[in-house]
């Protein structure tokens, strides 16, 4: 018998895997949630009764995955933190001295982006120990291939023959070919209006690249000088992944 079905709804899938599926998507949900949200809030969000919102709130909560508050609203729990700290952890421990060192040189965020199918998603990230206002940037962010720095400098690293079987479909930029040549690529406006980054690849061994990227509001900044620093970061991580 499928318990996911007591709504009324035919599964389209094995009910092992829906479960997961709809655990997995509830976990997405209230990481990128801006507060807390009610059981009935993450119900109507996964499309599903309330009942069944509450019987996967029960299993990650007893994982510690997610946590309720005195009200009974959900949120995130440290468990996550516990995963993520297993996700590239050579990567994030040979690029967090450098993201620190970055962030406070420049002023600015600093993170490592990864690739993730069509998305590039951050992975780590630092903000400046001293700065009046910086942006943030929180780990899990995930953006298309088709915009930001981040994407076009893990795009640079790899061949477009490879692109081409690794995304069928997505395009290779322009932009990724002159970030080739330069060691770094930049982006103004495709993101977020009036933010700026600019990124460097990572060449991760065995694994897809990454890139170490830093990002800023407007763009008074010189972007061959603050790449040349990049790339320069780029190579100390990679010379700790050897």
């Amino acid at each position: 018998m499928n318990t996911d079905a007591a709504d009324g709804s035919e599964a389209k899938a094995p009910a092992h895997s829906q479960t997961l599926s709809r655990g997995i998507r509830a976990l997405e949900i209230l990481a990128a949630a801006q507060s807390p949200m009610t059981i009935a809030e993450l119900s109507d969000a996964l499309g599903v009764h309330r009942s069944i919102a509450y019987r996967i709130l029960r299993t990650l909560e007893d994982h510690s995955l997610l946590i309720r508050d005195d009200a009974g609203r959900v949120q995130a729990g440290p468990g996550l933190a516990a995963l993520a700290r297993g996700v590239s952890r050579d990567l994030q421990t040979a690029a967090l001295p450098e993201l620190t060192e970055l962030a406070n040189e420049l002023s600015m965020t600093a993170f490592i982006a990864v690739w993730d199918h069509r998305d590039s998603v951050t992975l780590l990230t630092v903000e400046p120990r001293h700065s009046g206002a910086t942006l943030a940037q929180r780990p899990g962010t995930r953006h298309s291939f088709s915009s930001g720095a981040p994407g076009i400098a893990i795009q640079s690293a790899i061949s477009e023959d490879a692109w081409a079987r690794l995304a069928p479909g997505l395009p290779y930029r322009p932009e990724a070919r002159a970030a080739r040549s330069a060691g770094f690529a930049t982006s103004h406006d495709e993101v977020l209006p009036g933010v700026s980054a600019i990124a460097a690849p990572i060449h991760v061994p065995g694994g897809m690249p990454a890139a170490i990227c830093v990002v800023f509001l407007g763009t008074g900044t010189d972007p061959a000088a603050i790449g040349a620093r990049l790339a320069m970061s780029a190579h100390a991580v990679e010379a700790q992944l050897q």
